[in-house]
């Protein structure tokens, strides 16, 4: 089994990259919004159950993935609410279970990433979109970003289309196999 964790900061092409290494891998894809958009729908974002829950939920999903030998693509977005050891919490419950987790970090340059920020797409999962806000949660953004592990590749999405950045990542997933 193989978690291919895709992170990055807000507005960086997570999502976009990893719709089409979904479709050129037939892996499915658990974007973190999924379960961020359920458990907000009944707890105000940061709440404690609401950070219990969203923990619980995610490890839960890779550990029965892991446990059920089935590969699957996770997005994610380093920030504050999110403990800084939690990348390697889910490695760690991965690998005892025999599992692998490949980190894929993207990278967009802060002008871009505005530019991005308040895209129509951006709305389909609730996703942050105002551009005061990002510049206020950028310092700890690149603090938890600070935090994460050394990626088996990086890719500046700035430079890279989708789908050339999805078929670096595809390549990858070929030479770790």
């Amino acid at each position: 089994m193989r978690l291919v964790f895709i992170y990055c900061p807000p507005a960086s092409g997570k999502l976009t990259v990893a719709r089409i290494v979904s479709e050129r891998t037939g892996l499915p894809l658990f974007h973190n919004h999924l379960i961020v958009d359920a458990v907000g729908a009944v707890f105000p974002f940061g709440s404690a159950e609401f950070l219990r829950l969203r923990e619980q939920f995610w490890i839960d999903t890779f550990q029965a993935a892991a446990e059920g030998n089935r590969s699957i693509i996770f997005t994610f977005a380093p920030e504050a609410s999110v403990a800084n050891d939690f990348p390697m919490r889910v490695s760690n419950a991965v690998s005892r279970l025999g599992g692998e987790v490949v980190f894929v970090a993207l990278s967009v340059d802060d002008a871009e990433q505005e530019r991005r920020i308040d895209s129509h797409s951006r709305a389909e999962f609730g996703k942050l979109r105002s551009v005061e806000l990002l510049r206020q949660l950028r310092p700890s953004m690149r603090e938890c970003d600070a935090s994460m592990p050394a990626p088996s590749l990086t890719i500046d999405t700035v430079c890279t289309s989708p789908s050339d950045a999805a078929d670096k990542i595809v390549s990858l997933l070929q030479v770790v196999q």
